[in-house]
């Protein structure tokens, strides 16, 4: 090698090593910049939380003032206080936890059908045409336009109010799996039989984690649904649940109790769907096109 290429070596290595070391002296400094996800989560609750806390000082003086009748909307002290007696008294835990075992129960029953029968359709076309055209029907039909029925048929015991709440969740899930199934890569069968995978294991290893989104997505709505399917049918006639709570509250004129189980409904309905987008955090990390 002449000399003339050594000296081009040289300085060409030169330049390659002060690039790496500015670049290695940079990298802490870009670190120490990075914020701390659980600061920005916290600066998110707080935007999040803002309009809220607004709207409830501005409630809270307006009825102070006697701008706001407490007949028709009481203060959110008054609610708070109403809050703190029921919880006092153990009635609330009471009426909190049968709501929450008939959601439970509903939805459990209701999404593994939806579930199943979502899986079966999505696999087989001759089961689609056997099956889903009649489950497409039930699906428009209100839930106060079947609850009565489902009285007529079960009464007024605990058979009839899981019905109402697995009749709503079912639906949700059914369609979602369905759809994760049918639109799943073909690709994904081709792989299984290069693999030599049972149709269990194709179903088992691909074809259900490539549907995983759209089935989080029906457990995320149908759990949403049971709840409301829930209210109705703790409202329409039921001798427990927070549904009974509000119901009891109206015939007594008691209109804090009523926001009190309606802000319940809220506020466990918020946590339920908080707690399932945890779950596709967990589970859909792995996708690069996630960005929970």
């Amino acid at each position: 090698m002449s000399e003339g290429a050594k000296a081009l070596f040289r300085a060409g290595a030169k330049t390659a090593e002060e690039s790496v070391r500015s670049d290695t002296k940079r990298k802490p400094a870009v670190l120490r910049k990075a914020e701390p996800r659980w600061r920005a989560y916290l600066s998110d609750l707080g935007a999040g939380a803002l309009i809220p806390v607004i709207v409830v000082v501005l409630w809270q003086a307006g009825a102070s003032t006697g701008w706001l009748s407490p007949e028709f909307l009481p203060s959110p002290l008054t609610i708070v206080q109403s809050f703190i007696e029921l919880t006092v008294s153990g009635g609330l835990a009471h009426h909190l936890g049968v709501s929450l075992g008939r959601a439970f129960l509903g939805f459990l029953i209701g999404g593994a059908a939806g579930l199943l029968l979502g899986v079966l359709n999505g696999l087989f076309r001759s089961a689609e045409y056997l099956l889903d055209p009649g489950i497409q029907v039930l699906r428009l039909v209100p839930h106060l336009a079947i609850a009565p029925l489902i009285i007529l048929w079960f009464g007024f015991g605990e058979v009839s109010k899981v019905a109402i709440i697995l009749s709503g969740s079912f639906f949700p899930l059914y369609i979602n799996t369905f759809l994760g199934i049918r639109h799943s890569d073909p690709k994904l069968q081709e792989v299984g039989r290069v693999l030599g995978f049972t149709p269990f294991q194709r179903l088992r290893r691909l074809i259900l984690p490539s549907a995983l989104p759209n089935i989080l997505l029906g457990v995320r709505l149908s759990l949403g649904v049971a709840w409301i399917g829930l209210v109705v049918a703790e409202l329409i006639g039921s001798q427990s649940g927070v549904g009974f709570l509000i119901n009891e509250a109206k015939q007594n004129s008691n209109t804090p109790v009523i926001f009190v189980g309606i802000l319940i409904f809220a506020v466990i309905g918020k946590l339920i769907d908080s707690l399932v987008r945890l779950l596709e955090r967990k589970f859909l990390s792995w996708r690069d096109s996630y960005s929970g």
